[in-house]
């Protein structure tokens, strides 16, 4: 665990679980039968910090989610780690539900130029639960992210 004692080690991480977090943001539930996202699921949804926002849409046979404005700090961040652009970016793709209240899927992380698996729990309409790992079940972070629309 040496590299979480570095400050700059422990910086990154954090900035990368945000990124994964905005990744996984945008998802919300499936109809009863389970194969088409309900309309009022696709929308903007935004981090804890309100520092990125990112717009759920179909990719069929998932969802996937595209940044759609980011703050100047969030962009600067992108930047450092050689992701040129992040509005614009599809941040997770192949999400796809996996029991009533989780999804599954991939996400990229900009600050890393990496994709790595993650997760996210509904809490209601307005709300979720995205956590994600960045190796294994090290360095896991959960946030609870709001819908803007």
């Amino acid at each position: 665990m040496g590299l979480l004692r570095n400050r700059g080690a422990q910086r990154r991480l954090r900035i990368a679980a945000g990124c994964l977090m905005a990744g996984l943001v945008a998802l919300a539930p499936l109809e009863a039968g389970g194969t088409q996202p309900e309309r009022a699921s696709y929308g903007i949804w935004t981090n804890p910090q309100r520092s990125v926002r990112v717009k759920v849409h179909p990719c069929a046979p998932a969802m996937c989610g595209t940044v759609v404005w980011a703050n100047d700090k969030a962009q600067a961040d992108a930047r450092k780690g050689g992701t040129e652009q992040l509005v614009g970016a599809q941040l997770f793709s192949g999400f796809v539900r996996e029991d009533e209240t989780t999804w599954r899927g991939k996400v990229f992380v900009p600050d890393l130029r990496k994709t790595f698996s993650g997760t996210i729990t509904t809490v209601d309409e307005r709300t979720m639960r995205a956590t994600g790992c960045l190796l294994g079940r090290v360095g896991c972070k959960s946030q609870v992210w709001t819908r803007m629309d």
